[in-house]
């Protein structure tokens, strides 16, 4: 099989993104890794970092060729305005968005089996006028995708979001019949096509302290969330639930699972990244591309230190390339 074109964007220049695709480049990978970034960051990064690096010029007319040992392929883009690590420019953040467009559309058009993103700062891209909620919104905007799941995932644990960024007072309002629905239908269809697996087992989290406790505790479970389950549940999905929160962790229930489908952030992330941070993966499912992302965010005390831990961009392109090769577009002429 021909080596796979990965595409990488590392995100807000002056924090560890340049930092992390150049200590990556210092191993030897079996597939072409494209970064999209300004190639003078890249070397002046490198120098202070005192890392080796040599950078190739990315043609999309050329074979796809592994990356050796401490050099990186390039498609280049010029920076907005000068970069020093750890230090914000709000002129640098049309920068980052377009390193995503062109990385989207570049999986778009199957020149790049699959996008890895580096961590933005949100803030500064909003200060500089844009405004931007997140990596996971910007893609589903850009890829007209109506609705995304986003799913963590590490060793021996995946867990997607009915709901993400709201706050709790608002989550309880976002349980309907619809959204639930709409959601399990995404997690269920991505898990056979990204990940190989033909009936996918999935672990519905209930709302409610003990889901619910038989209403004593919160209807959702009873309105909402058993009908889902149950109509779903005659279309051949294999779900349970649902599960409290404080007892579907435990090796007895994931052990009979694929995925857990948590009702609202802080239900189910925190279990996941105490057991994998550092080697946790964001992914978003429900896009017409694959996209993985790290766990964490810009650090920007970190940047320039070389004391930036690659843990997670690796386990984020790992991912990156095994949900590629599941899918079929990751085995054409264009991705590869």
């Amino acid at each position: 099989m021909k080596p796979l074109r990965i595409a990488i964007t590392p995100g807000e220049p002056a924090g560890i993104g340049p930092d992390l695709v150049i200590q990556l480049a210092q191993l030897q990978h079996s597939e072409q890794i494209v970064v999209i970034a300004d190639p003078d960051l890249l070397t002046q990064r490198a120098e202070l970092l005192q890392q080796p690096l040599s950078l190739r010029l990315f043609d999309p007319d050329q074979p796809a060729l592994p990356n050796k040992k401490s050099e990186l392929t390039v498609l280049p883009l010029s920076l907005n305005d000068r970069c020093e690590a750890g230090i914000l420019n709000a002129n640098n953040a049309n920068y980052v968005l377009t390193t995503l467009d062109y990385a989207i559309d570049g999986c778009c058009n199957n020149t790049f089996a699959a996008m890895v993103t580096a961590p933005v700062h949100k803030s500064i891209i909003n200060d500089a006028g844009t405004p931007f909620s997140g990596h996971t919104e910007y893609l589903a905007e850009k890829t007209g995708t109506e609705q995304v799941v986003m799913m963590l995932a590490t060793e021996g644990l995946r867990v997607a979001l009915v709901t993400t960024h709201l706050p709790l007072k608002d989550v309880p309002a976002e349980i309907t019949k619809k959204r639930i629905k709409t959601i399990t239908r995404i997690l269920h269809s991505d898990l056979q096509r990204h990940f190989g697996l033909s009936a996918p087992r999935i672990s519905v989290l209930g709302l409610n302290p003990h889901a619910g406790e038989g209403g004593h505790m919160g209807r959702e479970e009873i309105d909402h969330i058993i009908p889902c389950i149950e109509k779903l549940s005659a279309e051949g999905m294999q779900l349970t639930g649902p599960l409290p929160a404080d007892t579907a962790f435990t090796p007895k229930h994931l052990s009979v699972c694929d995925a857990v489908l948590a009702m609202y952030h802080d239900q189910g992330l925190p279990v996941l990244k105490y057991k994998g941070f550092g080697n946790a993966v964001n992914i978003t499912l429900g896009l017409p591309i694959i996209r993985t992302s790290v766990d964490h965010g810009t650090a920007l005390d970190l940047a320039g230190t070389g004391k930036a831990d690659t843990g997670s961009l690796i386990t984020a392109l790992e991912y990156a390339i095994s949900m590629a090769k599941h899918n079929s577009q990751g085995n054409n002429d264009g991705a590869s």
